[in-house]
């Protein structure tokens, strides 16, 4: 199912947006504060962000600004009550794929939503972290020229470590990721990030590193 991150202060629209985004086949976690939405960015993983700029405890692009460092891939709509083009580009220049000035028809957000969705799906054939590379198609992994040879729920793992490369992914999220039919468990996490981290060191791979996060997780990053 597709997660949306949703960020917006006002507690009616907010709701309303929430119940259309649902039954409309969505996931949706909500925040109402930047706080909130570091929170939820962090905890949850997301396919697309709706965010509005004028929150309670400061401005949304600050929160869009952060979310650019780490993932240049996620769709993010922005919601502004703002009519002057400036503030418009601004959101734009920060990182934003598109946006909806309110007052907005629910049916315009939801189009908007899926037509970048579906472009986002066609562009994402292929993930890239440093020298390595993922084809989603071919399921095949290379570090430079060096191809990584991982088993099908290795190649899962790594696919979403990249997708959130630079923050923690938490073991539970791993584990609703692999764990199908429950038959999975901590344990068999652990053994898969083992391997995952022996093929890197076999190939020599240096640049790159899984670390684990004390009683949380772990976190794929640049050395």
């Amino acid at each position: 199912m597709i997660n949306i991150l949703l960020i917006e202060d006002d507690p009616v629209l907010g709701k309303g947006l929430q119940v259309n985004l649902e039954l409309s086949g969505y996931r949706v976690n909500w925040g109402k504060s930047l706080k909130d939405a570091s929170e939820l960015y962090q905890t949850n993983a997301a396919n697309l962000v709706v965010l509005d700029l004028n929150l309670p405890d400061g401005n949304g692009l600050n929160f869009l600004k952060k979310i650019r460092e780490k993932d240049l891939l996620i769709p993010v709509v922005i919601l502004t009550a703002k009519i002057d083009e400036a503030s418009v580009v601004e959101g734009l220049q920060a990182g934003a794929n598109d946006y909806v000035r309110k007052p907005f028809g629910n049916q315009e957000l939801l189009a908007r939503i899926s037509s970048l969705l579906r472009m986002n799906q066609a562009k994402g054939k292929e993930l890239h972290f440093g020298e390595l590379s993922i084809s989603l198609e071919s399921r095949k992994v290379l570090f430079g020229e060096q191809e990584v040879e991982l088993h099908r729920r290795e190649f899962d793992i790594l696919v979403y470590f990249i997708r959130h490369a630079e923050t923690v992914v938490t073991r539970q999220a791993l584990l609703d990721l692999l764990d199908k039919d429950g038959e999975i468990f901590d344990r068999t996490i652990d053994s898969h990030i083992s391997h995952i981290r022996s093929r890197f060191k076999q190939l020599q791979i240096q640049t790159i590193q899984i670390s684990s996060v004390y009683g949380v997780g772990y976190r794929l990053e640049k050395k």
